[in-house]
């Protein structure tokens, strides 16, 4: 017997949820590293012009912002195309998972070719205080990983096991 796949729309409303669920993660994190944060309007270190998302990311943005991709401009080159002239986002409330976590110290584990498990760490280099990253327990990190985990598997509701990612400058028509 085969499942009901679910409507896009009811896939974008969970969505919805996990943005909402990832706001309610980070906050404490944002609050803990509030001083050291240099985040904010017109901040675009982190907004580069090679940010692809999932098809599912996309397409809330299609959405949602329609008369933009239809008759705006993308932001010139080298920026991320949502940003308008004087550094803000014009996407922000749609903006996608990986918009929603800059600035954080980032934590995550890899494996090298010689098959050692290590834990690699990131940050703004704005953001790049005292303590220094390297010094930060592991709570006081954003953990790359679980969420991540759960964006894929609304991806593949949407789109099955076709994970391309899109530019978000291809977004504009």
């Amino acid at each position: 017997m085969m499942m009901n796949a679910k409507k896009p729309e009811e896939i974008l409303e969970e969505l919805k949820d996990f943005y909402k669920n990832l706001e309610e993660a980070i906050s404490p994190l944002q609050g803990l590293h509030k001083s050291r944060l240099k985040c904010g309007h017109g901040c675009i270190q982190c907004c580069v012009d090679e940010i692809t998302v999932f098809e599912v990311e996309a397409e809330n943005i299609r959405r949602n912002h329609q008369d933009l991709l239809k008759r705006g401009r993308p932001h010139e080159p080298q920026a991320c195309a949502f940003l308008d002239d004087w550094g803000g986002c014009r996407i922000y409330e749609s903006r996608p998972y990986v918009c929603r976590t800059q600035g954080l110290p980032l934590r995550w584990i890899e494996e090298t070719p010689q098959g050692q498990v290590v834990e690699m760490r990131d940050i703004c280099p704005l953001n790049d205080t005292i303590p220094p990253i390297e010094d930060l327990d592991e709570d006081m990190c954003w953990t790359l990983g679980p969420f991540e985990e759960r964006l894929a598997t609304l991806q593949v509701k949407l789109k099955g096991w076709d994970s391309d990612r899109i530019a978000l400058r291809e977004l504009f028509e």
